[in-house]
């Protein structure tokens, strides 16, 4: 998929509202999101990066790569849990990836997610063991391309906010959210770029 339709409009606003953050936009133009539209390889994606850093992700998912070929749900399904601990997962990441795969293939795969509002979105996924708000947030931004997401669980999102915002002093939750208001409602296309201050090569989930 290209970048969403929304995209250059979201630019204009941005850059409308906050001076700073169209200093940040000029410094890091392209490349924009291309929501990749696919929802359960982008939550498998999600699990795997909880918590550990990008290079370790992209080290996991390159063993996954060499394990089925294609990383998705319906080739995840017919693994053990010996042979996702083996790409590097732990023990509770590998139960997750199974879990979802098989509830995935099961009926997930059916739903029509672009149909659906954000609430409900959400309501499904969080009901699934191993996801939390950070990861539905990934499969917003990087499946779904809802245009106004604040993932505020993400650190790197956060130390990029504080070293532009603050001088990299920190910020109460409040203080952020107070920032990003006038971002509304385009608080994904912010987050993209303001991601590029702390890592200038793009994360894609």
């Amino acid at each position: 998929m290209s970048e969403p339709a929304y995209w250059t409009k979201a630019v204009k606003h941005l850059r409308s509202v906050d001076p700073i953050l169209s200093h940040v936009i000029d410094e890091n133009l392209r490349p924009f999101l291309s929501p990749n539209g696919n929802v359960g390889n982008t939550l498998i994606k999600s699990i795997v990066g909880q918590q550990i850093s990008v290079k370790a992700a992209d080290s996991v998912w390159r063993q996954m790569e060499k394990l089925l070929g294609t990383v998705v749900p319906e080739n995840i399904i017919s693994c053990g849990l010996h042979d996702l601990r083996g790409c590097g997962l732990s023990m509770r990441k590998s139960e997750y990836i199974l879990d979802f795969s098989r509830l995935w293939v099961d009926s997930l795969r059916e739903l029509d997610w672009f149909s659906m509002d954000e609430d409900s979105v959400r309501s499904i996924l969080l009901e699934i063991r191993g996801v939390g708000p950070w990861t539905v947030d990934m499969v917003m931004i990087f499946a779904l391309g809802q245009p106004d997401i604040l993932p505020l669980g993400d650190i790197g999102l956060i130390r990029a906010i504080e070293k532009t915002y603050s001088e990299g002093s920190k910020l109460a939750v409040e203080e952020i959210i107070d920032i990003s208001t006038n971002w509304i409602p385009y608080r994904t296309v912010a987050t993209w770029y303001l991601w590029r201050v702390v890592d200038p090569e793009p994360v894609n989930y």
